[in-house]
């Protein structure tokens, strides 16, 4: 299932940042689609065009559904060996087709469980997907609202792999960074093996650009867990009102992450612990 984006400018006509990310910075979230009237210019030349502009030179590519899988591989054998690759689990992969796809890229399997997808996973599906990836080194990721997070939360304790929630737990910035909800994602990144992106600053946004109300929660990310934070553009922002220039994402980097040193792990040092640069 595709889902709707508001048509985006080509990358190349769009501005560079003014923040200079470090060597090997790293793009950790981001999906490309079959070419269509839908999306026209979003297959991986373009992702990697953009990349160049933002200056990036590694990436985690998301897929971003269960169908675009063909995609998704064709994305990675083009990228090269400086793009990993994590994909949507509907059901339980054997371990022959875990083997394929860690030979082409994937590292990581995600649980989606917004309604939008169709597919909200189950306790039992996730747990013998997570005995299938353990061996590879591969972690989850999880799409989900605070309410979801809740509801799974004992869940996400019991786990003993990395995981990553998507788009800093896709907070609400009207509740506060005393909000339970926010204050319960903070525990989970606390853990040693909890990870977030801090991903998504526009789509947790109530007012639109510059998208500063998302800095104050990235700062309280960071401080939970400063060697668990990875960085994603989510470029094209499918099913996003405002359709962001990727340059002003990049741009919120420093008022997150004022230390250079805290860029470095941000941008580099984390996502290559993590998927294995």
């Amino acid at each position: 299932m595709l889902y709707d984006c508001v048509m985006a400018q080509h990358p190349a006509e769009q501005r560079k940042p003014r923040f200079v990310p470090p060597a090997n910075a790293t793009d950790c979230h981001f999906h490309v689609y079959a070419k269509g009237a839908r999306f026209p210019d979003h297959e991986m030349d373009q992702a990697l065009a953009l990349h160049r502009r933002l200056g990036i030179s590694r990436g985690i590519l998301v897929q971003p559904d269960v169908q675009n899988r063909d995609i998704t591989l064709i994305g990675l054998a083009l990228a090269g060996p400086n793009y990993r690759g994590v994909m949507p689990v509907a059901a339980v992969p054997s371990e022959k087709e875990i083997e394929a796809l860690h030979a082409a890229g994937m590292r990581g399997a995600r649980f989606i469980f917004l309604a939008r997808h169709g597919i909200r996973p189950d306790i039992a599906t996730m747990r013998r997907t997570v005995e299938r990836i353990a061996a590879f080194g591969w972690h989850l990721v999880f799409l989900m609202d605070p309410p979801d997070m809740l509801d799974v939360f004992d869940f996400l304790c019991s786990l003993r792999i990395p995981f990553v929630l998507d788009h800093m737990g896709r907070l609400d910035v009207s509740g506060g960074l005393e909000h339970p909800a926010f204050q319960a994602l903070l525990e989970l990144v606390r853990r040693d093996n909890g990870w977030v992106k801090l991903s998504g600053s526009d789509r947790v946004s109530k007012t639109g650009a510059p998208f500063h109300e998302a800095i104050p929660y990235a700062q309280a990310l960071i401080a939970a867990a400063p060697d668990r934070v990875i960085w994603g553009s989510d470029w094209p922002h499918p099913a996003n009102p405002y359709n962001p220039d990727d340059a002003d994402l990049v741009d919120l980097i420093p008022l997150m992450a004022p230390d250079p040193a805290q860029q470095q792990k941000l941008l580099v040092d984390n996502p290559a612990r993590l998927v294995g640069f």
